[in-house]
């Protein structure tokens, strides 16, 4: 008798045990990107992304849309940035290339935070130096200020010095964003983060979608 009580008891724990995994876990069976995410985003994936309409490297206006119509990396930069910027463009650029090699066609967007100096020209230069396929996009400054707010980054101009009006900096957030058609904001992406980290990672979103 002893024996089969705890034999019972030991089957409630476990179901138990299991009730609270599962409830501790809301809907993380629905999530297909569970295992692909490095770690947890404050207010969820769907507090990040949005609809957009910005001006293109090419002078033409486009839309979220059009922008995302295929697997995306997203980055919020000025192309008069003296250091970070380039370098995470850069980083972006060879992430694509890699998971080119590996048959992954994914799309670079560098939109600019400094719509004042980086004129469609100007935007078309720099991404044409980094990628043949990598999109430029500037536009007003509640355009801009529109896209900014849709992915919750952050941008700051800092005052010029009297006489050089078009020298200053730009104090900005620094993550790429992956957005995909179908689900759009998915996953993002810190600076510490090298190319071939950010390739597995985004082909795993991709595998998976």
């Amino acid at each position: 008798m002893t024996r089969t009580l705890a034999i019972a008891s030991a089957v409630a724990v476990i179901v138990l045990l299991g009730v609270t995994y599962y409830v501790a876990r809301p809907g993380e069976s629905d999530d297909r990107f569970a295992h692909c995410r490095a770690g947890a985003i404050a207010g969820g994936a769907a507090e990040i992304g949005g609809p957009f309409t910005l001006i293109s490297e090419t002078g033409e206006t486009v839309t979220s849309a059009e922008v995302i119509d295929q697997p995306s990396l997203i980055y919020f930069g000025y192309t008069f940035c003296p250091d970070v910027c380039p370098l995470d463009a850069a980083r972006n650029a060879e992430a694509v290339e890699i998971l080119e090699s590996r048959g992954k066609i994914v799309k670079p967007v560098f939109i600019s935070i400094d719509p004042d100096r980086d004129t469609p020209e100007v935007m078309a230069e720099f991404t044409d130096y980094l990628h043949p396929r990598m999109l430029g996009l500037t536009g007003s400054a509640d355009q801009v200020k529109a896209a900014s707010k849709a992915y919750r980054t952050f941008y700051q101009k800092h005052e010029a010095a009297e006489g050089e009006e078009d020298f200053y900096l730009v104090d900005h957030s620094t993550f790429t964003y992956l957005t995909l058609p179908e689900h759009g904001f998915s996953e993002f992406f810190r600076r510490d983060v090298s190319a071939e980290q950010m390739a597995d990672r985004v082909q795993c979103f991709l595998d998976a979608s």
